[in-house]
């Protein structure tokens, strides 16, 4: 029987760093109109995003703009081609969706930003950005803003780990993490803009290793929607 630190070490090496299969490449001509339209999403996406972040707490049209980001992002790889949901590796070798694989990776990410957020509380200057952000969900709906956070990690990881990644030849789990990240520095908050890095490249590699969405959106969603219920209450805990 493995020990915790064994058991993590095969976790990790399932689930981010041994691919189940090489991905079919796209014909030339697909490839092309994929680029074509990831790289005018991109464009339009950053800006929308930018705009989204800029808007004052409380403000109804943040929904407006956040929901037309997820609009982008989706839009986009749709258009771009055909997206796959991809396999993962299973504890006995065999191959199926990556699900629960996918829910673990997505709790131990957000208990290691949980941890960080402590560290975080007690920086004025670290924790003052994000609480603005958080106040989107403090002065507006928390439902919605629960719903338009699940959509728009959705709509990333179609984009992002879907399209964009299945439009680059080579380095792709390097350029599509540098370019997510890239995306949030219209924030003007650096923490988000670390956050965005971070989880980019762990799905990144989730989607080198299954070939698929699948396994990216499941984890983002985790991550994210857990920050926005359990980041207050755990920033309160120091203040």
């Amino acid at each position: 029987m493995r020990g915790p630190v064994a058991e993590l070490r095969a976790f990790i090496d399932a689930a981010l760093v041994r691919p189940v299969a090489a991905p079919q490449p796209d014909p030339p001509a697909a490839l092309l109109r994929r680029r074509l339209v990831v790289a005018v999403s991109l464009v339009i996406g950053a800006a929308v995003l930018a705009w989204a972040l800029r808007i004052r707490p409380g403000d109804a049209l943040f929904y407006a703009a956040t929901l037309a980001l997820a609009a982008v992002w989706a839009l986009g790889a749709v258009l771009s081609g055909r997206l796959r949901l991809g396999l993962g590796h299973t504890r006995r070798g065999a191959r199926q969706r990556p699900v629960v694989q996918s829910l673990a990776l997505g709790g131990l990410l957000l208990a290691v930003f949980l941890v960080g957020a402590l560290v975080v509380a007690r920086v004025p200057v670290l924790r003052e950005p994000v609480d603005d952000l958080l106040d989107h969900a403090r002065f507006g709906s928390l439902p919605v803003v629960l719903g338009i956070t699940v959509l728009n990690g959705v709509a990333e990881e179609l984009y992002f780990r879907g399209a964009l990644y299945a439009a680059l030849p080579k380095h792709a789990v390097a350029v599509t993490t540098v370019l997510y990240a890239l995306t949030t520095v219209g924030s003007g908050i650096p923490l988000l803009v670390l956050a965005a890095a971070v989880v980019g490249l762990v799905t990144a590699l989730q989607r080198r290793v299954t070939g698929g969405i699948l396994g990216p959106v499941i984890t983002h969603i985790t991550w994210s929607a857990g920050m926005l219920l359990l980041l207050p209450p755990v920033l309160d805990l120091v203040r």
